[in-house]
């Protein structure tokens, strides 16, 4: 959780791989968010205040995906984008429950599986060479936390990248790799902001470890860059784009953003839409909402579901579904009551999410 969050601050040349099936592994150790030094949490998106409303257009004409001007372009990587359908998918972390029991509980709950199931390891961790409880059909997108920008350009790490590479190859099935996401926030040692203002740094970081799984042999990796929806600090040199590698090296274009303020889903996503949607698909990386009594959680799902269906570059939605955010008290997952849960069914059971 960032301090934005506060009231007081405003293509892939790799083919297509067949899914495999596998099936309980407990789901230990995922390095996610660590507290910050003022004791907010670092996982979630930051947020400012104002209303657009979902039911009125954008300032700006919507933006056609690209794929839609240009048919023989295969956008997305090795988990291909289809324009108007949307990968429907989570983090799931539900207090009591291992992985394997929370993605059965939501598959019984909402009448579907989750098409991308989302793990987070840190940066010391062994990535996955294999996950057995992964859903058949399901496919893994894998947040992987960094280091400062030396610790990578300085070439130390060299080895370790190159069996991170090597684990997920092993894999042998397409899986979404998310590296050093909310890159233009201030709250992970990744950022510029924490690496002398730097935002060139977190490219040349990016470009290092792209490279090195290329020559590695990590064919079915599609990369996700992922920044946080809007910039922390709002500074010249933090702006979103400085930190965007470059259109060869980025497969799909992510976004964190959650409904704290009472934000409408425009106000989150359209910047990051209308300026990466004519040439890339995006993919909602993190999203959750707050409630604030009555039906306003499930008012705010069914707002996020009608803009989903106005905006079709959007080829991802990755609900974070989760009880057990350090230190953050808002329960993000999506059934805390039943007004929610059937909004969210609606939501996933509708043909624009069948990606």
């Amino acid at each position: 959780m960032s301090r934005s969050h506060r009231r007081d601050t405003p293509v892939s040349r790799r083919g297509l791989l067949g899914l495999a099936a596998l099936a309980v592994l407990p789901v230990a150790g995922f390095g996610y968010s660590q507290l910050k030094s003022d004791g907010t949490a670092s996982g979630a998106s930051p947020s400012a205040s104002g209303r657009v409303p979902v039911s009125e257009p954008s300032a700006r004409p919507t933006p056609e995906p690209f794929a839609s001007a240009d048919p023989k372009v295969k956008l997305g990587g090795t988990v291909p984008f289809v324009p108007g359908k949307a990968l429907f998918g989570s983090y799931l972390g539900l207090d009591g429950l291992e992985y394997a029991e929370a993605l059965a509980l939501r598959k019984k709950q909402l009448g579907r599986g989750q098409r991308i199931v989302h793990l987070f390891y840190a940066w010391e961790d062994d990535l996955p060479s294999s996950i057995p409880y992964l859903p058949k059909g399901s496919i893994p997108m894998v947040s992987w936390r960094g280091p400062k920008h030396e610790t990578i350009l300085s070439g130390d790490a060299d080895d370790y990248i190159k069996a991170s590479a090597r684990r997920l190859r092993d894999l042998d099935r397409p899986v979404l790799l998310r590296w050093g996401w909310e890159m233009n926030g201030d709250w992970y040692a990744w950022s510029g902001f924490k690496n002398n203002k730097n935002a060139q740094g977190y490219v040349d970081c990016y470009h290092h470890l792209w490279k090195i799984f290329e020559k590695e042999g990590a064919d079915q990796v599609s990369w996700v860059w992922s920044p946080n929806w809007n910039n922390s600090p709002n500074e010249a040199w933090n702006r979103m784009e400085a930190y965007y590698p470059g259109d060869e090296y980025v497969d799909w274009v992510g976004v964190s953003g959650y409904n704290l303020h009472d934000e409408e889903p425009a106000t989150l996503f359209d910047p990051v839409y209308q300026k990466y949607s004519p040439h890339k698909p995006l993919m909602i990386t993190e999203i959750g909402s707050v409630d604030r009594g009555g039906t306003s959680k499930a008012d705010w799902i069914k707002d996020f579901a009608a803009y989903v269906v106005q905006r079709p570059a959007i080829g991802g939605v990755v609900w974070f579904d989760t009880d057990t955010h350090p230190s953050w008290p808002e329960r993000w997952r999506i059934d805390t009551d039943a007004t929610s849960t059937a909004a969210y069914k609606a939501m996933v059971q509708n043909p624009r999410f069948s990606g």
